[in-house]
């Protein structure tokens, strides 16, 4: 059993099944981590969605050490596009999240998260769960420096504010 990364990809290239499955076993927990802060309750749904993509795509992948930012990169966009998809780019009113020290603040982190823009939540996980700097960030999600700079102030800055109303 092959447990290393790059040599489960070379053999699931070369049409490896055993392989294919156990790369795909090995990638769906961090695939999950970024679909689901981003797609929320269709984090599963974002989550097969990007597994089909990789599974379809592993042939193209040159070069099996970028395996893991070329799946955040698949698990982005297909987490970004269910959730549009189920409309949830509205943003709401954040001003409605209950006061500090309320009970119901232990679900507000995922509440919160479902009041932004698919587009901010990616850039939340990219940033802040990824650990990836803002031109990394913004080089994934296909738009401009300065973009997702501002996308990212804007989305701690509610996330901040509904943290302190």
């Amino acid at each position: 059993m092959i447990k290393d990364p790059e040599r489960l990809v070379r053999a699931a290239q070369g049409g490896n099944t055993l392989a294919m499955s156990d790369l795909l076993d090995q990638l769906t927990p961090y695939i999950g981590r970024i679909c689901g802060p981003i797609a929320l309750g269709n984090g599963p749904d974002a989550t097969q969605e990007a597994l089909v993509a990789v599974f379809r795509s592993l042939r193209t992948l040159k070069e099996p050490a970028a395996l893991f930012g070329w799946v955040r990169a698949i698990a982005v966009r297909e987490a970004v596009r269910v959730a549009r998809q189920e409309g949830r780019q509205v943003v709401a009113e954040l001003a409605d999240l209950p006061a500090r020290g309320d009970p119901q603040l232990a679900i507000d982190v995922r509440d919160t998260l479902a009041r932004l823009s698919p587009e901010h939540r990616a850039l939340l996980v990219l940033r802040d769960l990824e650990g990836l700097d803002e031109a990394a960030a913004a080089e994934l999600l296909a738009v401009p420096a300065g973009t997702a700079k501002s996308r990212l102030h804007r989305a701690r800055a509610s996330f901040r504010k509904a943290w302190t109303s």
